[in-house]
């Protein structure tokens, strides 16, 4: 996947490689970001910054306006970013005050936002996604709880989609790709950062794929985190052999209506996973979506 304009050298192919993934989202970056998400380079930011001011090949490729920059002949996305942000900010209030309530959840042990909220990117209409980590042998119960909470919110017109639990035997995401790396770095923890760093080192697969994305992402949301002690209690009745078998017959009629909802919606093309220790609902094949695309990209410079 090097495919970038062969007149450009191996830094500049990286920073074409960077602005043509996001492209795919309508997302022009500033100088920060396109060092922290370069694609398959090692850089330091005084040397991003130069190249982007001071390579002709890259000027003769990219266009900059307001401190973002895209592909040449894209600077509309520009307006569509500022508006997305807008957008965003008006979400980031229910997101962390949702957040707070699903963090106090029984079993619950990290609560991070992903997907367009997460890089500020949010179209009309888009929903709250959260990725979640719960204790071992409670993933199931944990869901049915948020999953609760997710109905109380629609009420109010909020739209939340938890779509992706995992226990922590299982913080080791099982993908290994541009789209998963960029997931892991790009959300934003809010509750459970000591669970957050366990994930991002288990996870260091991802600076194969993204070697200046260490630390925490560039959004950052500082909330205190809530008390342990109403979790604690509200646990108590659970940890026992009626929660165990609760957990179990959650665990056996969920997975039975979710691989069957996979099997009908999606004709096999659904990235979904539902096991004792992972619940991926993602129906939409959106990861391969977005790979394939930019992989045709590539290949067929602009």
């Amino acid at each position: 996947m090097n495919a970038a304009p062969n007149t450009l050298n191996p830094l500049e192919q990286a920073i074409w490689r960077t602005v043509a993934y996001v492209d795919l989202f309508d997302y022009p970056l500033t100088a920060v970001e396109i060092h922290r998400y370069l694609d398959g380079a090692v850089a330091t930011p005084s040397e991003v910054a130069t190249a982007l001011v001071g390579s002709p090949g890259l000027a003769e490729q990219l266009g900059h306006r307001g401190g973002f920059f895209y592909l040449r002949g894209r600077e509309e996305i520009v307006q569509i970013r500022q508006a997305r942000k807008r957008r965003a900010q008006q979400l980031w209030p229910d997101a962390v005050r949702y957040g707070r309530f699903i963090a106090q959840l029984p079993f619950i042990r990290m609560v991070a936002v992903t997907g367009s909220l997460a890089m500020n990117n949010v179209a009309d209409e888009a929903d709250i996604d959260y990725f979640m980590v719960t204790e071992n042998g409670r993933l199931w119960l944990a869901r049915a709880l948020v999953i609760g909470v997710v109905r109380l919110a629609a009420r109010r017109g909020i739209v939340l989609c938890p779509n992706y639990f995992v226990a922590e035997s299982a913080l080791v995401l099982p993908e290994r790709n541009l789209y998963t790396a960029r997931e892991i770095v790009q959300m934003v923890p809010l509750f459970g950062h000591a669970v957050y760093e366990s994930l991002r080192q288990k996870n260091c697969w991802a600076s194969q794929f993204l070697p200046n994305a260490a630390g925490l992402p560039l959004v950052q949301i500082p909330e205190p985190e809530p008390a342990r002690w109403p979790q604690t209690v509200a646990e108590l009745p659970l940890r026992t052999p009626l929660g165990g078998w609760l957990e179990q017959w959650e665990q056996r009629r969920k997975i039975a209506r979710l691989n069957s909802q996979q099997t009908s919606q999606q004709n096999g093309t659904s990235e979904s996973c539902f096991t004792a220790v992972i619940c991926k609902g993602h129906f939409q094949a959106h990861q391969q979506r977005t790979l394939t695309a930019y992989e045709k990209r590539l290949a067929v410079p602009d």
